[in-house]
């Protein structure tokens, strides 16, 4: 026992791998959290566009000297906001819209990324994140914007649901539907700017998603399914982190493989909605 726990509590004495959990924990909770109505609303290529629509927003900054997520943080909320304008004032179909947004902003992020010398190292960095070189100043950002979202998502939680479940009844019951739309996907947009640094735009989605689906094959009751979800994507974040310490392997997709492999536990064996209980409901019918 005694080993075991020397083996988790040792990489945490570095200074790095402290700031490293916080913020994979706060990326851990929130993502998950949100991506809870991405499930449900089947949102899942809007979230990954946003993740990528940001990059002009980064190079930018990168340019500027500014701080990264100030330019992701500006044109994620932008774009968010355009993508929800031209769908409803236009005949364009929404997929549509964030294809077009999301092609013509990620490579105008690459154009003007590759004009600086040290493009492919940053790109990376940017496509795939760098948790362990998280600062204390990120981590303040990341926990106030994180707040943030958290307060927004309850404070609207009513409405929140009554919008993924039944659009036409927010309608009806005379709910601000263009607001609550472009405020989901303004919190979307920071959900995403704020994972950038843990995980990158190129695994952010999953993290939005992946455990907020294997909580959805877990339960019917939304408060119960993002409570199942921010406790898979927590758990994950944190062996990820410390799998990658041990194994030298990068932390953001060592998170995002381990919420894969837990994802496919649960569609296998969740009971009532998993594999195995769907074949023997079959069997039982016939």
């Amino acid at each position: 026992m005694d080993e075991i726990l020397a083996y988790l509590i040792t990489p945490f004495q570095y200074g790095f791998m402290m700031r490293g959990l916080v913020a994979a924990l706060i990326v851990g909770v929130l993502c998950p959290v949100l991506g809870s109505y991405v499930v449900l609303r089947g949102m899942a290529f809007l979230g990954d566009a946003l993740a990528h629509i940001i990059l002009p927003g980064v190079v930018i900054a990168f340019l500027l000297g500014w701080p990264l997520t100030v330019g992701a943080l500006i044109v994620g909320i932008l774009a968010a906001l355009t993508i929800g304008v031209i769908s409803r004032n236009t005949e364009i179909k929404e997929d549509s819209v964030i294809g077009i947004v999301f092609a013509g902003a990620f490579a105008l992020g690459v154009a003007l990324l590759s004009m600086q010398r040290s493009y492919a190292v940053d790109l990376a960095h940017i496509l795939f994140g760098n948790l362990l070189g998280v600062a204390n100043a990120d981590l303040w950002l990341m926990a106030a914007l994180g707040l943030i979202v958290l307060i927004t998502v309850f404070a609207f939680y009513k409405e929140f649901l009554v919008l993924s479940f039944d659009p036409v009844l927010a309608t009806t019951l005379r709910l601000p539907v263009d607001f609550l739309q472009n405020l989901l996907l303004v919190l979307l947009a920071i959900v995403i700017v704020i994972s950038l640094q843990a995980v990158g735009v190129a695994l952010v989605l999953a993290m939005l998603i992946t455990p907020a689906s294997a909580a959805y094959l877990l339960t019917r009751r939304l408060p119960v399914m993002m409570a199942l979800a921010a406790m898979l994507g927590s758990i994950s974040a944190v062996l990820g982190l410390l799998l990658s310490f041990y194994i030298n392997v990068a932390s953001g997709p060592a998170i995002v493989l381990l919420e894969t492999m837990v994802f496919f536990l649960v569609m296998v064996f969740a009971p009532g909605r998993g594999l195995i209980a769907r074949r023997r409901q079959r069997n039982a019918a016939d």
